[in-house]
């Protein structure tokens, strides 16, 4: 795979203190061939549902049962004065094609906005692009095999990003002219690699709520709300808050050590609002639950719960979760299926215990149920977490 201002109570600093949760050693919990799991090819969702809501959701709502619904009921699965936290990231325009001054072609997908127009991105080949290497980026209704000449977005490579394998890259705009403003343009909206046949439209790789541009890949288990199901969810009482985490590479990069205790998560950007944190203190304090939309919002709310106290917060976080995490703020979870031994399983795996977890992924599997970005939904409550 190429795979905003706050008071002053707000968290500044990297996430160094989120190395306070403890994890159980639980033998295969912490092995990755324990979060191994084979899918048929053709589980794996190519295209949305429509409407969104129509797609189906496995009910997680006890420790030992489970439920075959729509998303569309779910405000029948919960409770008036439930919270439900959505991750409002906007899906950049961040795919660019273009061309070495050899014409050899280029890929790249921008994963975060640095100082004066630099740009971290993974690249391909990455072989071909060292430091000094120049990219000039070509307009999506450009034919292809053929570089414009005259092209207004160019980028040289400054220098490899050890961290991710990436390249640091210096854009040329002109004075006045950002490059985000650019990338309307010149980018594309970038789909995971497994969909390869896809006739979705940019806005259908969007959640209906989306406004804070910056984000390589969508927060999908938002996909499936429509307009007229937040209406709903509303009328019934079921409130709304809101964090961003720009999905980069640290979301979707596997696990690719035998000990997942030694996974080393990639920082990503978050935001949790006062007014978010406000709205989870007063759920809490009338005894209703937070349910996260998302594994994105997972970790943005215990990635800002320091100490145990949830607090504001503004800055990174590198936070992995996996069984035996002592959640602080998570009551439920709204999810898609993952991929076999991604962080992401294991993220899940913390909230409904493991074998639990993949024994319901092949009761989806054997119901046909469908997989990743565009695929149906797990809805995890309350009442099915471990250790509840």
């Amino acid at each position: 795979m190429l795979p905003n201002e706050m008071d002053s109570e707000t968290l500044t600093s990297p996430v160094n203190a989120l190395n306070g949760p403890t994890h159980s050693n639980t033998g295969g919990d912490r092995t990755l061939s324990g979060y191994d799991y084979h899918l048929p090819e053709d589980r794996i969702a190519q295209n949305p549902v429509t409407p969104r809501d129509s797609s189906r959701l496995l009910v997680v709502d006890s420790p030992t049962s489970h439920q075959h619904r729509r998303f569309r009921d779910l405000p029948e699965l919960l409770e008036p004065g439930d919270l439900l936290v959505l991750n409002n990231t906007r899906v950049m325009p961040a795919r660019l094609y273009g061309y070495k001054s050899t014409g050899t072609p280029v890929e790249v997908l921008l994963l975060e906005e640095q100082e004066n127009n630099q740009w971290l991105g993974l690249v391909k080949p990455g072989r071909r692009l060292k430091p000094g290497a120049l990219i000039q980026f070509t307009a999506p209704d450009t034919l292809k095999g053929e570089p414009l000449s005259n092209s207004t977005l160019r980028a040289r490579v400054l220098a490899t990003d050890e961290a991710t394998g990436g390249r640091i890259l210096q854009f040329e705009a002109a004075p006045g002219t950002s490059v985000r403003e650019l990338l309307e343009s010149y980018g594309q909206v970038p789909l995971p690699p497994y969909i390869t046949q896809s006739v979705a439209s940019p806005d259908q790789y969007q959640t209906v709520y989306a406004e804070e541009s910056g984000s390589a890949a969508a927060p999908t288990a938002g996909l499936h709300f429509t307009e007229e199901l937040l209406d709903r969810l509303e009328a019934k009482g079921i409130k709304r808050a809101f964090v961003t985490l720009h999905v980069g590479v640290g979301t979707f990069r596997p696990v690719e050590v035998e000990d997942v205790t030694r996974h080393q998560m990639h920082e990503e950007w978050v935001q949790v609002p006062p007014e978010t944190v406000e709205k989870i203190r007063e759920t809490k304090a009338r005894g209703n639950r937070v349910i996260a939309v998302g594994t994105t919002g997972v970790r943005s709310l215990e990635g800002a719960a320091v100490s145990g106290e949830l607090q504001p917060f503004c800055g990174k976080t590198d936070l992995f979760i996996y069984p035996g995490y002592q959640w602080r703020v998570v009551d439920g979870l709204i999810t898609n299926f993952h991929l076999p031994k991604s962080s992401l399983l294991m993220l899940v795996s913390a909230l409904v215990g493991r074998d639990r977890l993949l024994d319901l992924y092949q009761e989806a599997i054997a119901q046909e149920y469908r997989f990743y970005s565009f695929g149906d939904a797990m809805i995890i409550l309350p009442a099915a977490k471990t250790g509840v």
